[in-house]
């Protein structure tokens, strides 16, 4: 089968988030198909962005071919990204019947955050007579208006509700990495047979495989191991949305607890910010991001991981996040601060959920996992691992997705 998945900002091992539409591809390929992947050459996700002298480049990528289009380079959420957005669906709005005539795809995927791209899946679908997909990773317009603040009447918002509404109107299938949207889109036009859910998930083989940490952030893990320090790690986007002002509330709070200390890994548009925050807390490290195949080693060398997220009632409709995937990988016990209604942490027994933007609540499972014998702390770990292998591995997922069309 031929598959041409749009997803603005996908990524992959060498170029940083987003890193689904990767691994799903790489099952795909793996089970004989082809794989083309469309995307744009800026996205503020990635630590790496391709350079591109014209308006496509085409690349190969561990078996998947991947069509970079030049789009303008941007910083934080404003018109820039805007504009970003608006050159990527009008330069592959107009090459749709050289990507359908090209590529021949059997089934075309609308994978980006965005639904705009949704037109464009369509046009293409039809000139090759393919199926065309919906793959829905975030409710947007509901997500920037619930968590941004935005009016239903702005002209962004209203732009993006049309395109949702398009998609749920002719669309063969929707994938849903969210648990709980089934009723909304219902009753936003969409027919019951065509909701599906498929949630992210994880590649088992890339524990087994990992990258050794680097020099750096190596010695100063060690320097507070032989410190004697329990390490409360993140490790991530530095965003607004990963509410991580909650960590250093909670990093503040602990500062009478010589034992506790706090660890975040990774860069974003609020990191400097955090870290005027934490000024004057010993208790507090921030490191530089590293390649996602560190992750597993330098997770293995925490004690304890924290997720951190702001309250919204956009949470109703479940959550589907990467990381506490890969944190329930590496086999420690988490803490998630979430109001969702599907808590991986409490399902699988491997943490504490506790309630949102409460740095008091952190610090009380912290100390509640701290307190915990050497032998219940490795049980839960165990739990968490063992729950992500059976629910959660991407040959399964990928697999599952190929059903739909089967």
């Amino acid at each position: 089968m031929n598959i041409l998945l749009i997803n603005h900002y996908a990524g992959s091992l060498d170029h940083g988030m987003e890193f689904r539409p990767y691994y799903i591809a790489k099952e795909w390929v793996k089970m004989g198909h082809n794989v083309t992947i469309i995307a744009a050459s800026f996205s503020h996700l990635r630590h790496k962005n391709p350079v591109l002298n014209s308006d496509l480049l085409e690349e190969n990528i561990d078996g998947i071919n991947y069509l970079w289009v030049k789009t303008p380079t941007y910083e934080g959420n404003g018109l820039g990204r805007i504009k970003n957005m608006i050159a990527f669906l009008k330069r592959i709005y107009f090459k749709a019947k050289y990507f359908a005539e090209t590529y021949k795809p059997d089934l075309v995927i609308a994978s980006s955050t965005y639904p705009n791209d949704n037109y464009i899946a369509h046009k293409i679908s039809k000139i090759a007579k393919a199926k065309y997909f919906y793959e829905v990773n975030d409710l947007w317009p509901l997500s920037p208006m619930e968590l941004g603040g935005m009016s239903k009447f702005h002209p962004f918002i209203m732009w993006l509700k049309r395109a949702e509404l398009y998609s749920f109107k002719h669309v063969d299938a929707i994938v849903s990495l969210l648990p709980n949207t089934k009723d909304y889109m219902l009753s936003q036009g969409l027919s019951a047979s065509k909701w599906n859910y498929i949630p992210n998930g994880i590649v088992v083989d890339d524990w087994s495989n990992a990258e050794p940490l680097n020099t750096e952030h190596k010695k100063t893990l060690l320097e507070l191991k032989a410190k004697g320090k329990t390490i409360i790690g993140y490790t991530g986007g530095h965003a607004i949305s990963n509410s991580l002002k909650t960590m250093i509330e909670a990093a503040n709070i602990a500062q009478n607890n010589d034992s506790f200390h706090f660890v975040l890994v990774g860069d974003g548009q609020e990191k400097q910010n955090l870290i005027k925050q934490a000024a004057g807390l010993k208790n507090v490290t921030f490191l530089a991001p590293i390649p996602k195949n560190q992750i597993p080693s330098i997770l293995n060398m925490m004690d304890i991981l924290l997720i951190t997220w702001n309250k919204s009632p956009i949470y109703r409709f479940g959550i589907s996040p990467n990381k506490i995937f890969d944190y329930m990988m590496a086999s420690k016990p988490i803490v998630h601060a979430t109001d969702a209604p599907n808590k991986f942490v409490d399902v699988a027994d491997c943490g504490f959920a506790v309630e949102p933007e409460n740095p008091q609540a952190i610090i009380e499972a912290i100390e509640k996992i701290d307190e915990l014998s050497p032998e219940r702390k490795i049980e839960m770990g165990n739990n968490g691992r063992n729950f992500i292998v059976k629910n959660h591995d991407y040959n399964v997922l990928a697999s599952s997705f190929i059903k739909l069309i089967e």
